[in-house]
């Protein structure tokens, strides 16, 4: 099988895992490297590159539909809710971590930081809550893979950056950070986990959907189905966390302004019977709570 994936280090890590799974089945797989605009503008935010982080994916899309490659590799999070038709996602592996972590140059805490302390992050939803949880301190664009990030705070143009534990587990590398609080910190929906996406009815959709994990597929779908009600995109400060306890799932969503000072949320607990019909009444509350008008008044502004 040729397995589909952007070239980063961490993309890589994703890929091997994804084909050492395979290989373990019987299954021969190799990684085809594509290279995607998210490779070659590595220094703008993602909000104002076309299309955000779901483009890229899409430009790996095009492979995977012409027959090119035979399945593709994804951080589900990064993967838009409407799909191209002929394509399909085929399995979630086990999530690793949702939660996001923050790395200092000396250590630190959040808390601990001085007023005025640099926080390198692209994501405007971990701005935004920067902003919420920590007033005092400045946010400040970073892009370029974990390698770059971490040299870039080593160097002093930030005091501290904000990353995915997911990918720090996937690369190996060991640092202390600050694990934050998924209930105060909402992570991304879908983060931390690793999709297969195949055309249906293919050889390669069957064997990639061996690596299913039931319980993360139950949890991404509930996240999808409320970012999606919402039409959050991967571009505005909204986050969503679902966890499986036993026969209900515990779920967490809010959007935030992008300054961080106004918020809508929604935390309950869900019944796994039925959790789609659930999962939309969260998204319809969160929506009424204030929800929607946060996400279309940071469209706007994002646009602008």
């Amino acid at each position: 099988m040729r397995i589909g994936t952007r070239g980063s280090r961490l993309a890589m890590a994703q890929a091997d895992k994804v084909c050492r799974m395979l290989r373990e089945r019987g299954i021969d797989a190799e990684p085809v490297v594509i290279k995607t605009s998210g490779d070659i503008h590595t220094s703008e935010p993602l909000h104002v590159i076309k299309g955000g982080v779901g483009a890229f994916v899409r430009e790996i899309d095009e492979f995977l539909l012409n027959g090119e490659v035979d399945a593709a590799v994804h951080s589900l999070k990064d993967v838009p809710t409407k799909r191209p038709p002929g394509l399909a996602t085929a399995a979630v592996l086990r999530r690793e971590s949702a939660l996001d972590v923050a790395i200092s140059r000396s250590g630190e805490r959040l808390s601990e930081l001085k007023e005025g302390a640099v926080v390198g992050t692209s994501s405007t939803r971990r701005a935004a809550l920067i902003k919420r949880h920590y007033p005092g301190l400045v946010t400040k664009n970073i892009r370029g893979n974990v390698d770059t990030r971490l040299r870039k705070l080593r160097d002093g143009e930030y005091d501290a950056i904000l990353l995915a534990e997911a990918g720090l587990i996937r690369l190996g590398i060991s640092l202390p950070v600050e694990r934050l609080d998924p209930y105060e910190f909402v992570p991304s929906a879908n983060q931390g986990v690793i999709a297969v996406v195949a055309r249906p009815g293919t050889a390669a959709f069957e064997a990639a959907s061996a690596l299913n994990d039931f319980d993360t597929w139950l949890e991404t779908r509930v996240e999808r189905l409320i970012t999606s009600a919402l039409d959050g995109g991967c571009v505005v400060p909204m986050g969503a966390y679902a966890r499986r306890a036993g026969d209900d799932l515990d779920v967490v969503c809010e959007v935030l302004s992008l300054d961080g000072r106004r918020q809508a949320r929604v935390r309950e607990r869900i019944p796994v019977d039925g959790y789609e019909a659930h999962a939309m009444r969260l998204a319809e509350s969160l929506a009424a709570n204030g929800g929607k008008e946060l996400v279309e008044e940071a469209k706007r502004e994002l646009k602008g």
